[in-house]
């Protein structure tokens, strides 16, 4: 749910180190919340606030392993 997100992201807002993975870029977020682009801009406005955003492109692991299985 979205809006319990977004309570726990306010929560944590600079009170201390917070690690957040996805498989989902940023611009994909608002799909994923339901369409509400203002909760997800809110969302997003706290996490980025002060933060470093690591994009790690590349082949899965998972699917490397399942292809030579596959073989």
């Amino acid at each position: 749910d979205a809006s319990l997100f977004f309570r726990l992201v306010t929560y944590r807002y600079m009170r201390g180190a917070t690690a957040i993975t996805t498989n989902k870029s940023i611009k994909d977020w608002p799909g994923i919340f339901a369409g509400d682009e203002a909760l997800t801009a809110a969302i997003l406005d706290r996490l980025l606030h002060k933060s470093v955003v690591l994009n790690i492109r590349g082949r899965s692991f998972r699917l490397q392993d399942l292809e030579k299985m596959m073989k």
